[in-house]
């Protein structure tokens, strides 16, 4: 085992995150914690693009994603203000703003407040009542039910905690119709299988940090060789779960089958390497980097799908392999 072992060096979030050290954020902005909301959009933009709606009017679509990303960082302080004690005893997140008295407790829940009332009038004047409704269920999820329920008292915290990762893609679609349809329930089921793997590679990296404040993530109750399995499990089973968007999209399913195959072959690839060498930091560092990419991924494509090129390609090969499975049967 060389040096670059989970355990002889055990990298800092910043290091598993570079962006974060080449940026320093205000405090009002810090504690909302703005890098986990693009993802959080991505998958919204991807329930809409599951609808017959899609693409939405541009002012719709704006208040939709406005309250959304506004919930998401009410969520953010909410879960800094629980965690501010914890933070503190850590010298990784000792510095972070509530903490380090760069930011008052009273200020931050004032900006919990405010974004929370923001963004309900947001998605209910510019959306529907649904997509308020499920946002703000969404926010309570993260808040309630994993930081404060789950996540200190289970390692496995993140399997249901990821509900509330997952509730953006049922606020997209419920934003565009006004139901939640079969497409919405596949992306959202998607999203919850997705989270463990994803959040599993992070917590190999920061397993010590985790150990010394007692939270239970499964790397520090379970080991390594479990957690790998664990994610190398969860990860078969989101490529599969993926395909099955062929079926769900309203157009351009077959275009979407295709370009999702080199996503999920790098998702095999990625688990391989790091049940190869499951105590490497760049195993588990590649693994949580590209689970990123691998959901923008998949809602990119899911908005490509739904475009003019996608659909009349997807129609044509549709065409052609039905005429191939009808010249089979009469053969």
């Amino acid at each position: 085992m060389t040096s670059a072992t989970l355990a002889a060096a055990p990298p800092s979030r910043e290091e598993v995150v570079p962006s974060r050290r080449r940026v320093r954020l205000p405090a009002w902005l810090e504690i909302a914690k703005p890098r986990l909301i693009p993802l959080l959009l991505a998958t919204t933009l991807g329930g809409m693009a599951l609808t017959e709606s899609w693409p939405l009017p541009v002012p719709r679509l704006a208040c939709t994603l406005g309250g959304g990303a506004l919930a998401a960082a009410a969520a953010g302080v909410l879960n800094c203000l629980w965690e501010q004690e914890l933070d503190g005893q850590m010298q990784r997140t000792s510095g972070r703003a509530l903490p380090s008295g760069r930011l008052s407790s009273g200020t931050a829940f004032a900006i919990a407040v405010a974004c929370t009332l923001a963004a309900a009038s947001l998605l209910v004047g510019g959306a529907n009542c649904l997509a308020a409704g499920l946002t703000l269920l969404g926010l309570c999820s993260y808040v309630l039910l994993y930081t404060v329920l789950l996540k200190p008292r289970t390692s496995r915290n993140i399997v249901i905690g990821g509900v509330a990762g997952a509730i953006p893609a049922l606020v997209g679609a419920a934003a565009a119709v006004g139901h939640l349809g079969l497409g919405s329930w596949w992306l959202f089921a998607l999203v919850m299988l997705w989270t463990p793997a994803h959040f599993w590679a992070l917590a190999l990296l920061l397993k010590a940090d985790y150990a010394a404040v007692n939270i239970p993530m499964l790397p520090v109750i379970k080991g390594v060789l479990f957690t790998v399995a664990a994610i190398r499990r969860y990860a078969l089973v989101t490529m599969a779960t993926s395909l099955a968007g062929v079926a769900v999209l309203p157009s351009g399913g077959w275009f979407y089958g295709l370009m999702v195959l080199p996503l999920n072959l790098r998702l095999l690839q990625m688990g391989r390497a790091l049940a190869r060498e499951p105590e490497a930091q760049a195993s588990a560092k590649g693994m949580f980097r590209f689970s990123i990419l691998y959901l923008f991924g998949i809602c990119w494509m899911l908005l490509w799908a739904r475009s003019a090129m996608a659909s009349q390609f997807s129609a044509q090969l549709g065409s052609l392999l039905e005429a191939a499975r009808c010249g089979t049967l009469l053969g």
